[in-house]
């Protein structure tokens, strides 16, 4: 498996980055996870966007979904050949006016998926976990014969990550905050992602739902205090991994 970053803030673009999205390739498949701000210019830097097979979406909060109808236009309007003749867009039925707006009329189509059964798609096979949000977002574990990369989607941090996340090749976690967040909270701090990290006995850990006013050279270095061993990247345009 192939990873790049297109996106990695949480809420609202800065300072000309964008917010989460993802680009999965595996065995010539294209597969775009999640669709914030900016991730239509960023995936044709590395991938024309009519190549994609499809597209997933954790949840609808506009910091994942803000590009959404901006690559649903380019597929209308683009005089490029598609790979496909209609993109298939993946997402949660539990609200159904966005998930409705998945499809577009002979441009793409919205299928769903659920955390009762896993979803055959391409060469991966993806499990999902239905996360701590005030809206219904549900974490990813996507795997091939012998990979795997989980992403925890938009939550706060709860014991039932770390058994899902188990001995993923990689996991991108949701690290908002720094580790002196207090209160309700719908993110995971630094140190959260770490432990998840850790506990899970995952090597490579990539933090990205990352905040706009606060360093995340902090963020780093609060994450390192708690997982001292492996890799730990923080999310940035165009990061690629080779999972």
């Amino acid at each position: 498996m192939k990873l790049t970053v297109l996106g990695y803030y949480g809420g609202y673009p800065y300072q000309g980055h964008g917010t989460t999205s993802y680009l999965l390739q595996e065995a010539g498949f294209n597969l775009l996870i999640d669709c914030g701000s900016n991730a239509v210019n960023n995936l044709s830097r590395v991938l024309d966007p009519m190549d994609l097979d499809a597209v997933i979406i954790s949840h609808y909060h506009h910091d994942h979904i803000a590009d959404l109808g901006v690559l649903q236009y380019y597929w209308q309007l683009n005089s490029g050949q598609k790979k496909v003749p209609i993109l298939p867009i993946y997402g949660h039925t539990q609200d159904p006016l966005n998930y409705g707006s998945l499809t577009l009329d002979n441009v793409t189509q919205g299928r769903s998926y659920s955390d009762l059964q896993p979803l055959e798609l391409g060469p991966f096979t993806i499990e999902f976990l239905r996360t701590v949000h005030p809206v219904p977002t549900y974490a990813m574990k996507i795997k091939t014969v012998d990979k795997i990369l989980t992403y925890t989607a938009d939550t706060d941090y709860f014991p039932e990550l770390v058994d899902f996340a188990k001995n993923s090749d990689v996991l991108i976690t949701d690290s908002n905050f720094a580790s002196d967040k207090t209160g309700t909270k719908w993110h995971m701090t630094s140190t959260e992602s770490a432990k998840l990290a850790k506990d899970a006995q995952v090597d490579s850990l990539i933090m990205s739902h990352l905040p706009q006013e606060i360093s995340h050279e902090q963020i780093l270095k609060e994450a390192k205090s708690v997982k001292n061993d492996g890799q730990i990247y923080l999310a940035k345009d165009e990061l690629q991994l080779d999972i």
